[in-house]
């Protein structure tokens, strides 16, 4: 499986910067969970929090805390609570 964060057109999107709004480390921790919960719930996340898709593909830190959340939420949803 190739990792679409090394392909030169994302590369080359991170060198540029993104065309749109920008969200910084801290904005993006804040408001991670919150896009996190509206992917996973089928909702429009990136209109939501605009800028935050662009700011995940050029910071591989929250790309990655991004990542570890998603698994996290996805897993627990899955897992029924206890009786």
């Amino acid at each position: 499986m190739t990792d679409q964060r090394q392909t030169p057109d994302h590369l080359l999107r991170r060198l540029l910067g993104p065309a749109g709004p920008e969200l910084g480390c801290e904005e993006c921790f804040e408001l991670l969970d919150v896009y996190v919960e509206a992917e996973l719930a089928g909702a429009d996340a990136h209109g939501r929090i605009p800028g935050m898709r662009a700011h995940l593909e050029g910071c591989p830190a929250c790309a990655e805390e991004h990542d570890s959340l998603r698994e996290l939420l996805s897993a627990a949803e899955s897992t029924p609570l206890p009786a």
